[in-house]
């Protein structure tokens, strides 16, 4: 489903589970990492990720599943099938791409009520960083309940998996170590927040 099949159906927004109808605290994670001698540009890593976005995550713990099959990169419209491991089968979409990111937000009984952002930027030295920003709350309170007793955990583990392969794949691995960080999202800064944007702009596409 693309965009021109959203406009003719109904708004690109239309049929998701926005962060707001979920509950609990309003979660922001983030996991990045420096990538050891990355091979191309941010906007070049992007789009590999857009292509091959289900190749990256680990099998053994979540599988994404484009609903339909085509050689072509992720654009905004377009659905993908989520099979968790120990929590079923969910759809999500992307709701935003640009050069340097991609955005995915969920549809109603996924476990988790918002959006994720995939980026890739510059730091000061040149060197390309990946990251990964989610902006959620748990779906209903039953799966609040099940996500603090073990889905916590499943989803660092996914994600860090996620932006490693991706290092190995463009690079030789991550610099140092890989940064996984947890916020509660302040009053202020949730009633400022985009629903209908990406999570955080990847910027500096140029060393």
């Amino acid at each position: 489903m693309g965009v021109a099949d959203m406009e003719a159906g109904g708004g690109l927004w239309d049929g998701l589970l926005s962060a707001t109808e979920g509950c609990g605290p309003l979660l922001q994670r983030d996991y990045w990492a420096v990538i050891d001698r990355c091979g191309c540009s941010p906007s070049e890593l992007m789009e590999l990720v857009a292509l091959r976005f289900a190749e990256f995550a680990p099998e053994e713990l979540v599988v994404f599943e484009p609903e339909r099959e085509r050689d072509e990169p992720l654009e905004p419209g377009d659905e993908l099938q989520v099979h968790i491991r120990g929590a079923g089968t969910f759809r999500v979409r992307i709701i935003h791409r640009d050069r340097q990111s991609l955005t995915l937000a969920t549809r109603p009984g996924h476990p988790e009520a918002g959006r994720i952002t995939f980026g890739a930027y510059r730091n000061e030295r040149g060197d390309v960083i990946f990251h990964i920003r989610s902006r959620a709350r748990s779906g209903s309170r039953v799966k609040y309940l099940g996500f603090r007793t073990g889905g916590e955990a499943m989803q660092t583990n996914t994600w860090t998996d996620f932006v490693n392969a991706v290092a190995l794949t463009v690079g030789e691995g991550v610099i140092g170590f890989l940064h996984a960080e947890t916020t509660v999202m302040e009053e202020a800064h949730e009633s400022a927040d985009d629903v209908r944007g990406p999570t955080f702009l990847a910027r500096g596409d140029e060393s």
